[in-house]
């Protein structure tokens, strides 16, 4: 039977977690892989920023453990010997479900390195199933390539995702979008889903919509905007703004739409830099955000403030958002929460 049919469902990201997951970098696999050291300290700020809020669980390769664990004094910072190629654990990691009498299970999603782009990914495809059982948590398989970065949910039947990156010929090229939408269904027991259109310029996982939108609470969305004509992300941001405000949820709602103004841009060896404040993570009592510095100093605290007012009573934790970027992603892309709940 699949999760659906037994009551498991997706929470929204701001129920409250048991812990946080997230993957120790592997320079082998970086991009820029003399960038390690400078990569290791961002991921060192977010993982002591988020041990603030909530306890945070460490992949890292066996060979790296004595190392990385001699980074930490933290009592609820664990590490956890799991083999892994790289550190995206969003999109490599399992999700999470939890049923009505609070018992968890995980999907373990197929991850092909988002469209075959980074070889080898066997071990990265190993890594949910290694968490699940190590926590004894109840697994289901299922049989399509997905990333946790590729979509949002509500908590009350709404996903939100891009057709971009879903529909892609590089992930489920022998499904179709109404056989994809069955198996989102199946496997996060949603009954609504939101098709944006592309994700943000410049973002290698073919459109993640972790980059573009959220859920704030069901019926409420947040969406980074660009207001310059010149921009790429002008045109891309102004057709996904007009489809949620013309979308209505799985309840028959019709969405408010908080926008948050982009970062300036910002290139890297003429490469454009996904720069995203979507790209934050909720923590039990707070949020993570990225903030970029420099020029966009102004944008950064714009965005702060609009979360703040948004999210009253959650702190507003911000962290370097330029330590990580360069190897495309950023807080979001890092994290995975396991929801409090109940092992089966």
């Amino acid at each position: 039977m699949k999760p659906a049919e037994q009551n498991y469902s997706m929470p929204p990201e701001w129920a409250p977690h048991e812990r946080t997951f997230i993957s120790w970098p592997v320079q082998e696999s970086m991009v820029y892989p003399e960038d390690y050291e400078a990569v290791c300290g961002g991921y060192l700020e977010l993982i002591r920023a988020i041990a603030e809020f909530e306890p945070v669980s460490v992949v890292v390769n066996p060979s790296d453990v004595s190392r990385v664990r001699a980074l930490f004094t933290e009592d609820n910072i664990e590490i956890l010997p799991v083999e892994h190629s790289d550190a995206w654990l969003r999109d490599n990691g399992p999700t999470f479900l939890v049923n009505e009498q609070g018992e968890r299970a995980g999907v373990n999603w197929i991850f092909n390195a988002w469209g075959g782009k980074y070889e080898p990914w066997d071990l990265d495809d190993h890594v949910a199933p290694q968490l699940l059982s190590r926590f004894g948590i109840k697994q289901f398989d299922a049989p399509l390539v997905m990333e946790g970065g590729s979509f949002h949910v509500d908590g009350e039947g709404t996903l939100i995702t891009t057709e971009e990156c879903l529909l892609n010929d590089n992930r489920n090229p022998e499904m179709t979008r109404e056989q994809i939408e069955a198996a989102l269904k199946d496997y996060l027991n949603v009954q609504k889903i939101i098709w944006l259109k592309r994700g943000l310029s410049g973002d290698e996982t073919d459109g993640h919509v972790d980059n573009v939108a959220c859920f704030a609470q069901p019926g409420k969305v947040l969406m980074q905007v660009c207001d310059d004509p010149t921009d790429e992300n002008y045109e891309i941001t102004r057709e996904n703004l007009n489809i949620l405000n013309t979308a209505v949820d799985a309840k028959g709602r019709p969405l408010e739409v908080i926008p948050i103004q982009q970062p300036p841009m910002a290139s890297h060896n003429d490469s454009r830099l996904t720069l995203s404040y979507l790209n934050f993570y909720f923590v039990n009592g707070g949020i993570i955000l990225p903030v970029f510095g420099g020029a966009a100093e102004a944008a950064d605290r714009l965005a702060a403030q609009v979360l703040q007012e948004t999210f009253p009573d959650r702190r507003i934790r911000t962290v370097n958002g330029m330590a990580v970027i360069r190897e495309g992603g950023n807080v979001h892309c890092t994290t995975q929460q396991m929801p409090a709940g109940n092992a089966v």
